[in-house]
């Protein structure tokens, strides 16, 4: 295919996605004003580890944790267990998970590698966590193209996408033999249907969507927009709340609670439910205590730099979105921060656990989420 036809295809693709997502839009808005904004599907309902990583609990303190507030599930990322890569280790968990009559799921770090040079060991690294979330018992293993767009190398980010398929491909027998399926969670790097794209090159028999509602905003879009992009293909489904506002020079977000932002969380359950495969688990994500940060959404220098192919449509979308909302000023510590947290740390775990109890409650209570809890 020449260059031209590519380009050409390219842009059928993305008209057919506007008008996809412009009937789902219609869809969610009836759906909503008809007074069908609750759950259609009982959930079952985790946590996502990384929320507590200032406890440094080991893996069996996390899911003893789990267990005491009567979860479905648990989400073992970022483990700072010092057996987390060692395959006795993890006999030990699939173990206890089994015991605890918790669903696992878990994962590992980007993909893309900071040079052409360092491909191999980006793929010896996700065999490596196949391996390990096999091990485990998890149904699935997650990965991410890149931290942000501020860790991408130098290059157009098709290119990225490009490199992040072909090490997915890499591993597609590896991973079809175990039973899995690799979640790519949509970070602070490209949009929701960029990697939606990624996820179709790779092939579905084998890749999904680690759908976080937390990470949208700092690509400048509404977590409804990942939803209804991503939701189709989604292996789990991580809520995290933000509030979004307009400021001088730009739009601010910043991760709260649990109920305390600017997102209609029920409406976003809700969309999903309709749209998710009835086997995704809930996790409730929240993370806190980061200062906001400003995207500069109306110099141009942001869209040329890293969204140079955003549609209009979403971004619109965003807008409305920070036009609703403001500034989170409850009291609350904004240490976490390199070169502050460590100073700040006893502070911190204590806030960190207050949020995570306050938003499993908001789950539990304001989303009618979770099964095990209720008897």
């Amino acid at each position: 295919m020449s260059k031209r036809d590519k380009r050409h295809s390219c842009k059928l693709v993305a008209v057919q996605t506007r008008r996809e997502i412009l009937r789902t839009s219609v869809a969610a808005a009836a759906s909503i004003a008809l007074g069908n904004a609750a759950p259609a599907r009982q959930w079952k309902l985790g946590i996502n580890t990384y929320c507590l990583r200032f406890w440094r609990f080991n893996d069996r303190q996390l899911i003893d944790w789990c267990v005491k507030e009567k979860l479905d599930a648990i989400f073992l990322q970022d483990s700072p267990d010092p057996g987390v890569m060692k395959p006795e280790h993890w006999a030990e968990v699939r173990a206890w998970t089994k015991d605890a009559g918790l669903h696992l799921e878990t994962g590992g770090s980007a993909l893309l590698p900071k040079t052409p040079e360092g491909f191999a060991a980006s793929v010896a690294t996700l065999r490596k966590n196949v391996e390990r979330a096999r091990a485990m018992g998890a149904t699935m293993v997650r990965a991410l193209l890149v931290s942000d767009r501020y860790s991408m190398p130098e290059g157009p980010v098709e290119k990225h996408v490009e490199t992040g398929v072909k090490i997915l491909r890499e591993v597609r027998r590896q991973v079809l033999d175990a039973n899995l399926k690799i979640g790519i969670e949509n970070h602070k790097d490209i949009q929701a249907w960029r990697t939606r794209q990624m996820i179709e090159a790779a092939g579905t028999d084998f890749v999904g969507s680690y759908l976080d509602t937390g990470n949208p905003v700092f690509v400048a879009e509404d977590p409804l927009t990942t939803i209804e992009e991503l939701g189709p293909v989604a292996l789990s489904f991580h809520l995290r709340d933000s509030v979004v506002y307009e400021q001088p020079g730009g739009i601010a977000v910043q991760w709260v609670p649990l109920g305390e932002g600017t997102n209609n969380f029920r409406a976003l359950v809700a969309r999903a439910a309709e749209i998710m495969s009835p086997n995704v688990h809930i996790y409730c994500k929240p993370i806190t205590a980061r200062p906001p940060v400003v995207l500069p959404v109306y110099g141009e220098e942001f869209w040329t730099k890293w969204f140079p192919d955003a549609r209009s449509h979403d971004l619109a979308r965003f807008e409305a979105l920070a036009k609703r909302g403001q500034p989170w000023n409850k009291p609350h510590l904004m240490a976490d921060v390199e070169g502050v947290r460590d100073k700040y740390m006893d502070a911190l775990k204590i806030q960190q656990m207050a949020h995570m109890e306050q938003s499993l409650t908001y789950c539990k209570k304001e989303l009618d989420l979770g099964v095990r809890w209720r008897s």
